[in-house]
Parts: C-alpha cells; structure tokens; sequence
C-alpha cells in the first residue's frame, strides 16, 4: 500500500485552549459564565470545522476590481471573497464590535469581546481588520463626535444585525508616509451648497477594507498650518446605491505579501462629501482613542495566529511518523513545541491585559494608576506580540519541514498573515517609541513598575522563584538604561528597551497566572510555559560594555 500521510486535523478552538478557558474562568463574572462558554465553545467548534475547511477551499480567490462597466462608466465595484462575505455576517450576529459597547459584563466585556475574536479570527481570513477599524472608528465618534453624527453612524457600528450594520475604514495613509502623516497632502474645502459639509481632495495611497461604509481620513482644512497640528479628522460615508459613492475612485488593489483577502486600496478623492470630527485642527491627536483600539486589536490578532500555527503543529507532530515514532515523541521536536507553546502563551496573557484595561477605562471603573499603565500596555503588547507572531509563524512552517512550504496545506498563509502585524498601526521601531514616550509621562512609569511588582508578588509557589527572578533583574535593567541613556543613545535602544518591557510583562503575567492554576489544582502548564519563557530570554538588552558611540553608523551605511 502507497503511504498518504494524514493532514492534521484541528479539535474545538476553545476547547483545546487551556489558558483561554482559565482566563475565561478567572476574568469574567460567574453568573455569566455557562452562557459564555456555550457561545465560545460554538465559536471554537466552527472556526475549527466549517471555517477553516471554507478557507482552505477558498485559498485561491482573492478581491477583484472592476473600475468600468461594459458602457465605459466608472463603477469602480470591489467583488468580496465567499468566506469575507459570511464573516461580515457572523461578526455582527455574534457582538464581535457589538459586545465592547453593550457592556453587559461591564469592564470585562472587552475580555469576553477579544475571546470570540481571538476564536474566529485564524479562520476567517483577517476580517477582523475592518472590525477592529469599526470598533474604533465608534470609540472615537463617541468621544468626539457630534450628537447628530454619532447618532447616524455608532448605532450602525455596534449593530449585530447584518443587514443593519456598517463596517469602518481608516484613509490616512498617503505617498509621503504612514506613521509620519504631518505631509498629508489631502485638502479639506467647505461645502459652499451645504453648510457644516466638507469635501476632501487628495489620495490616500493605503486604505484598508476598501468596501467599508465609512471611513475615517485625514486631511488639511484649507487655510491650515503644515504639519500635524493643521490636520483635521474627518468622517466619510463611503457606499453609494451601487458601490463606492460619488467623488471615490479606486485606482488600482494593492498586491501584497499576505492578507491577500483583505482589499487593500489605492485611492483618489475627487471632492468627497466628509463631516468633520471635533475640532479643524489637533487630527492626529483625536485619532488616539482609535489607535489604543486597533492597537489591542492587533495584540490580540497575533495571539490567535500564534494559537492556530501551534495547534496545527502539533496536531501535525502526533500524525507524522519520523524515525519509527510519532514526532511528538521525539525529546528535540517536543523542545520545540514547548518553546512555542511558551511564546503564544505570554502574547495571550499580555494581549488580553491590554484589553482589560481598555475595557475598565472605558466603564468608568480604572484607577488613575490603570489609566496610566492602560498608555504603556498597548504600545508593548503590540510591538512584542507583533514580532512574537511572526517568528512563532516561521517556526511552525518549519515544524512541518517542506509541507509547511506548500501553498495548498493552508500553512504558508499562517506566516504571510503574520507579517503585517508588526507593521500596521505603527511600526516596531515606532511602537518603540510611543512606548518611551508614554514611559516618561507622569504616573506611567510607576504604574508599569506597581503592576510586574503586583503579578510578582502574587507568585509565591518556589517553582517560580528564578523565573520571578529574571523578571525582576530585567526590568531593572531597563530602569537603569532608561535613567542612564542620554537622548541619542536612548532612541538607538528604544526596541531593545521596549521588547524587554513587554516580554518581561508578558512573563510576569505569566507567572501570575501559573500561580493562580497552582492554587486552583489546575495543573503546572502554567508554570512550565512560565519557566520556559524565562529560559528562552527576556532581557534583550545585550551584553554590557560591547556598545561603542558610532557603531551604528559604521554598520548602517557602510559604504
């Protein structure tokens, strides 16, 4: 008989994740919780089955433009995948914007939120983009917005009806940059025919889900200063009776490396109706709320990639059968396994402490020091997930050795999709920043300090004692170098510096969480995947002494 080998097959997403059901268990309130676990559980069993089966037979197909009809008019119509289709409808069914504004567990409601689209999210082929743009595009017109406009649109956004519910895009992306948006070039006019109304001119060179029904842009008031001080937020209500509406054209979908499902647009606004959000200057300052959202968004999209590659890793390694044994039996191969299994771990538990406190800062129910860690959270549990992702992505093609380099297996996507997480909604390098910059605001540095001291100190069993260790002598080590470093020398080392914040959060939560399994007899997992990442490095400052002032330009620009 000629040897097949067998695919791996994927059990329950919800029931074959220990820690996502352990924070369920520990976050979010008792008496909601059998309802809670049954819908999670459905959501595990599709995005496990029936999903993942569709996009697998979908792999294929991708966004096709068709800018002109067969009588030379301009329709400019963006045909969706089958799959992109049915998420829209299943994202609104089931609250996955809706349930972070309903509030029906208050400040966990954002827990519960991220959970279904941590479940759903590997299966339906990043939709969870335009969903994280619409939750916050409504997080900011509900901070900012006028009573009218946030009458029109936020009801539309948190709808869980299909038929009723809108999604939102993001324009503010141009030829001059994508973090640096001070170059903007698109020029907001006053209506002349309709008071309170705007029209932009201008391209946006990168807007994402393209077929949203609104969009959140920037743009230049006539008249205004240069720079990011003169930019101005505006709302556009994108959809017309047949497609995109009057004064959008679509130049052309961008070609990308991954999220090849997702229409991702070049565009030109040839006088788009627009309504101005908050005030005609400050922007970039108005976006934040937005920014903290898809930021978490991010955080918890690369947790859910990392879960998928390693289910399927592993599921893999108990089916192939290598030098006369299953791999899941081989102590290298098991190594392996454990390292990634650490590593999607603390970007779980970091990724959801970002949605917590978002969650309870906007129920009213933070502290001022949640507040101020909610600043420094984000910024670090996106960059460190972000790059988390995708090395996890590499590791897990390779666990499936040529296979995994085999477009029809599905697996190859899981890395291409990783890509874009360390880059969009800011850059490693620019995260990096923001996160320093929140650092040296008042209050944030000792609220980061109080909370790796508070998730420390709950840690108390000895099997976590060196762990706990490590942790503490790496956040020391970022004080010192954040006391130390001059100006220069403190931007050069603003990854080192942030990722060895975020890693050393994610394993402190870690180890917080270990404990509480210990103290419930839930097992040692927790710990060991605690151990683990405290063996695999935290502290990526390097070693002392071996920086010298011009290194950097040495090896930058050697010629």
């Amino acid at each position: 008989m000629p040897f097949f080998q067998e695919p791996p097959r994927l059990a329950n997403a919800f029931d074959d994740d220990p820690l996502l059901r352990e924070l369920v268990d520990r976050h979010l309130p008792a008496g909601a919780r059998e309802e809670v676990v049954e819908e999670l559980r459905a959501l595990g069993a599709l995005a496990a089955g029936p999903l993942r089966w569709q996009q697998l037979e979908e792999r294929l197909e991708e966004p096709e433009l068709t800018q002109w009809d067969a009588w030379g008019r301009r329709v400019d119509r963006i045909t969706l995948t089958p799959l992109w289709s049915e998420a829209a409808g299943l994202a609104a069914r089931h609250g996955l914007v809706a349930t972070a504004y309903e509030r029906r567990l208050g400040g966990a409601s954002r827990i519960l939120q991220m959970a279904k689209v941590y479940l759903l999210e590997p299966s339906i082929d990043v939709f969870a983009c335009p969903l994280a743009m619409t939750d916050g595009a409504a997080r900011t017109l509900l901070d900012l917005g006028d009573p009218a406009l946030v009458e029109r649109t936020v009801p539309r956004l948190t709808s869980r009806d299909p038929a009723r519910m809108w999604t939102s895009g993001q324009w503010m992306t141009e030829r001059t940059g994508g973090s640096d948006v001070s170059g903007t070039e698109t020029v907001a006019r006053r209506d002349p025919q309709e008071p309170g109304a705007w029209r932009l001119f201008g391209t946006k060179w990168f807007s994402s889900a393209t077929t949203a029904d609104l969009a959140l842009a920037l743009a230049r008031p006539e008249g205004n200063p240069a720079g990011s001080r003169g930019l101005a937020l505006f709302a556009v209500e994108t959809r017309g009776p047949d497609g995109l509406g009057s004064g959008i054209l679509v130049n052309r979908l961008k070609d990308k490396l991954g999220t090849r499902k997702l229409p991702t647009a070049e565009l030109t606004l040839d006088g788009v109706r627009a309504t101005l959000v908050g005030a005609p200057t400050g922007g970039v300052r108005a976006i934040t709320p937005m920014l903290n959202v898809t930021r978490t968004w991010n955080a918890v999209v690369a947790a859910a990639g990392m879960a998928r590659g390693v289910a399927l890793a592993r599921a893999y390694a108990r089916e192939r059968r290598a030098f006369g044994a299953p791999l899941l039996e081989k102590p290298l191969h098991r190594d392996t396994l454990a390292g990634l299994e650490a590593e999607r771990e603390a970007a779980l538990l970091l990724a959801f402490r970002a949605a917590a406190l978002l969650g309870r800062v906007e129920a009213g129910e933070a502290t001022p020091a949640e507040r101020a860690l909610l600043r420094v959270v984000v910024p670090l549990a996106k960059l460190t997930t972000g790059k988390q992702a995708v090395a996890v992505a590499s590791e897990v093609l390779e666990c499936f050795g040529g296979a995994g380099y085999v477009e029809d297996t599905g697996v190859p996507r899981l890395l291409r999709d990783a890509q874009v997480l360390p880059i969009w909604e800011g850059t490693t390098n620019v995260l990096a920043l923001v996160a320093l910059r929140a650092l040296a605001v008042e209050d944030a540095a000792p609220a980061l300090r109080g909370e790796v001291a508070r998730c420390l100190g709950a840690a108390r069993d000895p099997a976590l004692a060196l762990a706990g260790a490590i942790a503490r002598a790496a956040l020391a080590r970022v004080e010192a170098a954040l006391a130390d470093g001059d100006g220069t020398g403190r931007e050069a080392d603003a990854r080192r510096l942030a990722l060895t914040l975020g890693r050393t959060l994610g394993l402190a939560l870690l180890l917080e969480h270990a404990q509480a399994c210990l103290a419930s007899g839930r097992g040692g997992r927790a710990a060991a995947a605690a151990r683990r990442l405290a063996r695999s490095g935290v502290d990526l400052l390097g070693t002392a002494g071996l920086r010298a002032d011009g290194d950097e330009g040495l090896l930058a620009d050697p010629g």
